[in-house]
């Protein structure tokens, strides 16, 4: 799962009393921010196991920070507190909450078994990346229809939002057909930031552009 994981943020962002689409584009994606940081640390760690899966040719063997279900809550509790002290806002801050914690369980559909209750197994993955048939059209369904449906509400203008649309193919494109590195190194982080430093700019702009704010 890599751009599917937007999709909980795009629609939590039609929620009135949400945080920013920007801000929820984060959250969705915080717990992959901070594997790709302890990545550099080797804190957590990956390596390349060709055909451990049928997608997904990265060996995720150490994550008991980030995609551990334990770990997961306590990043959903620490953003959701942030968003609550800088708004007081209750609902807006469980509502990011949720959409960190949401990473975790879409996770859980496509990885193979590599995740975890508490950071030591069983390891847990219903393994879709092992059967392209139904994640790639499932990865698009909820990311696009996710998409469809913020637009419907928050109205964003037609530049912005196609910029978006196209951007999450592009990478998403380049995640499943593009080539492989040969092993992990400083670079895969920085791919990995980069993306999702790109996908939270042009979300940031569809934000800026929504009407609904300026009806408001």
């Amino acid at each position: 799962m890599f751009i599917g994981h937007f999709a909980p943020a795009m629609i939590a962002a039609r929620h009135k009393d949400a945080p920013s689409l920007p801000v929820l584009f984060i959250g969705a994606q915080l717990v992959d921010w901070a594997f790709f940081g302890l990545l550099l640390t080797g804190a957590e760690k990956m390596r390349v196991t060709p055909g451990i899966s049928a997608m997904n040719p990265m060996d995720l063997y150490h994550m008991p920070y980030t995609h551990s279900l334990l770990g997961s809550a306590i990043f959903a509790l620490a953003f959701g507190a942030l968003i609550f002290a800088a708004t007081r806002n209750r609902t807006g801050a469980l509502i990011a909450a949720a959409v960190v914690l949401s990473h975790w369980f879409l996770d859980l559909l496509v990885h193979v078994p590599d995740l975890t209750l508490a950071g030591s197994p069983p390891k847990m993955g219903f393994g879709l990346w092992n059967h392209p048939s139904i994640e790639m059209p499932l990865e698009l369904a909820l990311t696009f229809g996710s998409l469809w449906l913020y637009a419907k509400i928050a109205k964003p203008k037609a530049l912005p939002l196609a910029s978006l649309a196209g951007v999450l193919l592009l990478l998403q494109a380049v995640n499943w057909f593009g080539p492989v590195e040969p092993e992990v190194t400083a670079g895969t982080s920085l791919l990995a930031f980069f993306a999702f430093g790109l996908a939270t700019l042009l979300a940031w702009w569809v934000y800026r552009s929504e009407s609904r704010k300026q009806a408001g």
